[in-house]
């Protein structure tokens, strides 16, 4: 056989050597893998808390979702991939659940254990996630506009379409967009910035005008609030559409600047340097492009995407491309007002939000007043969750997080 030269040898190996370099390049960057929701059954020993939480006051939250479960086809799919399987698994546990007693916390507990599995939830191997918090904000406003009260909050333009793009295709289940019909084209809506410099003024869409810009834009972000009028009424306003415009943390944009660091920012902190920084607060605050509109509110809460009314303490809002809503969701996560505290209940996924994206991600509602803006405002709390489904979706809960994981 032919023996290779010494030299020829020598570029041999260099290029072996190059290559096998480039083979660990190529797997240093290997993008990691797609997110997705994926379960594992667990016991309801294995929730942490879980005979200490207060479980009737969770029932109200969850008798809401179970009247719009109960104007659904029972064999409509529930969740993306049907993880929560379909509507006619949930009609015995929530038939069952109106001979709970109010305040029965050992009865609400049975309830459960007899009807529900539990599942550890997991961004593919990855329990860890991330939960904030939201609330109904107050502000003060006027029905008409004068110099004190000069910032509208609007209602939802007429043209404007917002598309739910999962309706056309399941990979795209939890996206949406929106936008306006130009030529039998889609194009997109004015962002924050052209609305705030007056794009939409004239055109008879102003609901009511507030004295504070800075509250208005924390209005937008928490989606609902209590307007107070000259008289002294109130005025409850709450989502009725978005730009389509992605939402965008000005909170990143004031660490980039400097004003903040990352452990600082909260809405507090936001709020604070906005308000000291008048020249530049307009500026940061169209950082974000998101743009919400708002009609008057009525009944006994604020509605969340599920088309209920919303319970303190008890809903949650969660990325909707992953999990159902009207699914309970036993949270173990850090208290806000507490870090060596855990914060341990039951809630209910009832809603979403910008922001609130991938598998274990969550948006505690706290309702109105100081102490609900205190805890939503620093709500930063590293944790995990476990969903409840019903006994009799058990098999097909794992079958559809697995094809989830596969897509």
């Amino acid at each position: 056989m032919r023996r290779l030269p010494a030299r020829a040898l020598a570029f041999a190996g260099a290029v072996a050597l190059w290559l096998a370099a480039c083979d660990r390049k190529e797997e240093a960057k290997a993008p990691p893998p797609p997110e997705a929701l994926t379960l594992t059954p667990v016991a309801f020993a294995d929730l942490p808390g879980w005979s200490a939480d207060r479980l009737s006051e969770a029932l109200p939250a969850l008798a809401k979702s179970c009247g719009r479960f109960a104007a659904l086809p029972v064999d409509r799919a529930v969740g993306p991939g049907g993880v929560g399987g379909r509507v006619g698994d949930w009609r015995e546990p929530c038939a069952r659940l109106a001979a709970v007693a109010a305040g029965d916390d050992a009865a609400a507990r049975a309830f459960f254990e007899s009807h529900f599995t539990p599942y550890a939830a997991a961004n593919n191997d990855d329990r860890k996630g991330l939960f904030t918090g939201y609330y109904e904000i107050e502000l003060e406003g006027s029905r008409s506009p004068d110099p004190v009260h000069a910032t509208p909050l609007y209602k939802r333009p007429d043209d404007l379409v917002m598309v739910d793009l999962g309706e056309f295709a399941e990979r795209w289940k939890g996206e949406r967009t929106a936008g306006r019909v130009v030529d039998g084209r889609l194009k997109p809506f004015e962002d924050r910035a052209a609305i705030e410099a007056g794009a939409l003024r004239g055109k008879g869409l102003e609901l009511v005008w507030v004295k504070d810009p800075v509250a208005a834009f924390f209005l937008h972000i928490q989606g609902s609030g209590r307007v107070r009028l000259p008289d002294g009424t109130e005025m409850r306003v709450g989502y009725a559409g978005q730009n389509g415009h992605k939402y965008v943390a000005i909170g990143k944009e004031l660490i980039d600047r400097g004003a903040l660091t990352r452990e600082e920012v909260s809405l507090q902190t936001i709020r604070a340097w906005l308000l000291a920084n008048p020249g530049e607060a307009a500026a940061v605050m169209n950082r974000n492009p998101s743009y919400v509109f708002f009609q008057t509110l009525k009944g006994d809460g604020p509605n969340g995407a599920q088309g209920v009314a919303l319970t303190p303490g008890r809903s949650l809002a969660v990325d909707s491309k992953f999990l159902p809503y009207g699914v309970p969701v036993w949270l173990d996560a850090q208290d806000p007002l507490d870090a060596a505290q855990p914060l341990r209940r039951l809630l209910v996924a009832q809603d979403t939000g910008g922001a609130i994206r991938g598998p274990v991600r969550g948006d505690v509602f706290w309702g109105h007043g100081e102490e609900a803006e205190r805890k939503a405002g620093v709500m930063k709390s590293p944790g995990g969750y476990f969903i409840l489904l019903p006994k009799t979706v058990a098999v097909t809960a794992q079958n559809a997080t697995q094809a989830t994981a596969q897509k």
